[in-house]
């Protein structure tokens, strides 16, 4: 949780940031506005998202963007080239001066503590829209798409097969809140941040192949074997994650109606073949869709919650 001075003043640097009640509420809410879509309802009238963008993005920005569109309100893509964050400006000052002019910040961008200067140094609420540690906007995308093909996902277990990044870091900050087993499979050197896993406690399992992670599972996740500005490694992570595809033999080993999920965009023929992506147990397009509704749901807890 990021202390500031203001007790009421709420961010989503992490998972963490939210309790497992708020977390089942939000992707409740995030449910209903997909579902009941009300052009009229517009609770971010007139207020502005500042988007700061050290990454690329396909998902983040046109959700965001479109999100505060239809609550009437605004968005403004700032990347370094735009402001002073590219010329070395100190980050709390940034923080301090971007916050007196909008009503939120989210940030897309390498360093996790680049978000959380953010958030302890604005005065409005701070989203963290992906950084090498975590990404928690994906997470909330992911769990609304799994509640609404299967219900709550408290008890069951889901299985990570891959690189231990800041996506896997993020589903076992999920398994935290909303209480459900999570197997990883990764290969040696490529584990996820061991605080984050002791933190997690009896939740997280390890194993040594990705078939045996897979065994019951009731969901199955992946990712890119190499992320952006990873790619001069992407040879050799080729060789290192060469047994670790998501195929057809994967999903025999889960539970006969489990799902399979990816943040996208996906390589087929390397981390996920192609029959399992395209096929009927994928829901990655749904999961994408979900990112404009989840995180519509996170503006609306985040800003309509700080001016009441």
């Amino acid at each position: 949780m990021i202390k500031t001075d203001n007790p009421t003043l709420r961010h989503f640097t992490s998972l963490l940031d939210v309790s497992g009640d708020e977390l089942r509420r939000l992707i409740e809410r995030a449910i209903e506005l997909k579902n009941n879509r009300d052009p009229d309802y517009q609770p971010l009238k007139g207020q502005v998202l500042a988007m700061i963008f050290e990454k690329s993005s396909t998902r983040t920005r046109i959700s965001f963007e479109a999100g505060m569109t239809h609550f009437g309100g605004s968005a403004l893509f700032l990347s370094p080239r735009d402001t002073q964050l590219g010329r070395g400006e100190p980050l709390q000052d940034s923080a301090k001066v971007i916050s007196s002019m909008v009503d939120c910040i989210m940030l897309r961008t390498d360093k996790h503590e680049t978000v959380t200067t953010f958030a302890q140094h604005s005065s409005v609420p701070v989203i963290n829209g992906l950084t090498d540690q975590q990404h928690p906007c994906q997470l909330l995308a992911d769990m609304q798409t799994w509640f609404e093909h299967r219900g709550d996902i408290q008890g069951k277990t889901v299985t990570w097969i891959g690189d231990g990044n800041n996506m896997c870091h993020s589903y076992i900050h999920a398994a935290t809140v909303l209480d459900f087993n999570l197997h990883i499979a990764a290969p040696v050197c490529y584990e996820p941040s061991k605080a984050i896993v002791e933190a997690a406690g009896t939740r997280i399992k390890f194993f040594n192949t990705p078939l045996d992670a897979a065994k019951n599972a009731d969901l199955i996740v992946t990712d890119v074997w190499a992320s952006m500005g990873q790619e001069d490694e992407q040879k050799q992570r080729i060789r290192d994650f060469k047994d670790y595809q998501v195929n057809a033999a994967i999903m025999n080993a889960a539970h006969s109606d489990a799902l399979f999920m990816h943040c996208l965009p996906a390589h087929r023929g390397e981390e996920v073949s192609s029959e399992v992506i395209d096929g009927p147990q994928s829901i990655v397009f749904d999961e994408a869709e979900n990112r404009l509704h989840a995180q519509k749901a996170l503006l609306e807890f985040l800003l309509c919650g700080k001016k009441s």
